[in-house]
């Protein structure tokens, strides 16, 4: 019997971006890539130094507006998910923030509070919120995360603001339909395992299972969403 083989991408939020952020890219992300499943999806938390004196979004958005470009927004680089999380933020919020792009975590200088906000993953940023060395003003998904069901989610208070992680599969688009359909079932039942939601969860993620159909939809509406995004903010990779 033949064996047949497939080569497989791990997709994520950087293929997004990245479809925008670089001009001559020697592939198309929506065209060349086949869509097979999505795995999980994953907020990020609008985090604070305790310094900041605001405790609720409505108060931070408050104190930023009477500070215009004095609150420093750290990233881990332009073009990373944190500074473009950021600039929706700043665009539907109607505040300016200085971003201060690091390269690499900048988690030691928000707890050193030479930087004062941060739009973290909630895995980096989970032990300092909850031993007080970060605020979490809010979570950047449409529902309340698991680990944080005290902390509200931001769409409460900017209307239309969703931001989420998220990783799945994908394959060269001429991977025959059979295999696509086989590797989707695969994944879709070991997502819905108790032993991998359970896995997830402690995490801080949700598993996420789709029909390679809808992942390619999600997968365009996010280009299309981000990338409108990194056009306004002119933001350029480094």
């Amino acid at each position: 019997m033949q064996r047949r083989t497939a080569t497989l991408l791990v997709v994520s939020l950087a293929n997004v971006f990245n479809a925008t952020l670089y001009d001559k890219l020697n592939f198309d992300f929506i065209r060349d890539i086949a869509p097979i499943a999505s795995i999980d999806r994953q907020p990020f938390v609008l985090e604070t130094h305790p310094s900041v004196p605001a405790r609720t979004v409505p108060e931070f958005i408050a104190y930023a507006k009477a500070n215009p470009g004095k609150i420093n927004m750290a990233s881990a680089g332009a073009g990373s998910a944190p500074h473009v999380l950021g600039e929706l933020f700043k665009t539907l919020a109607g505040v300016d923030l200085l971003h201060v792009p690091y390269r690499g975590n900048p988690l030691p200088e928000l707890l050193s509070g030479q930087v004062q906000v941060f739009f973290g993953p909630i895995q980096s940023g989970i032990e300092f919120i909850r031993t007080g060395k970060l605020r979490a003003l809010a979570v950047t998904t449409a529902a309340r995360s698991e680990i944080l069901p005290d902390v509200p989610v931001l769409s409460d208070f900017v209307p239309g603001y969703e931001a989420s992680a998220w990783l799945g599969l994908g394959a060269p688009r001429n991977t025959p339909a059979d295999i696509v359909e086989r590797l989707n079932r695969e994944t879709n039942a070991s997502l819905m395992s108790p032993e991998m939601k359970a896995r997830f969860r402690d995490l801080g993620d949700t598993a996420f299972t789709s029909q390679p159909a809808e992942f390619g939809k999600l997968l365009a509406s996010e280009t299309e969403k981000w990338g409108k995004v990194i056009r306004s903010a002119n933001i350029k990779a480094e």
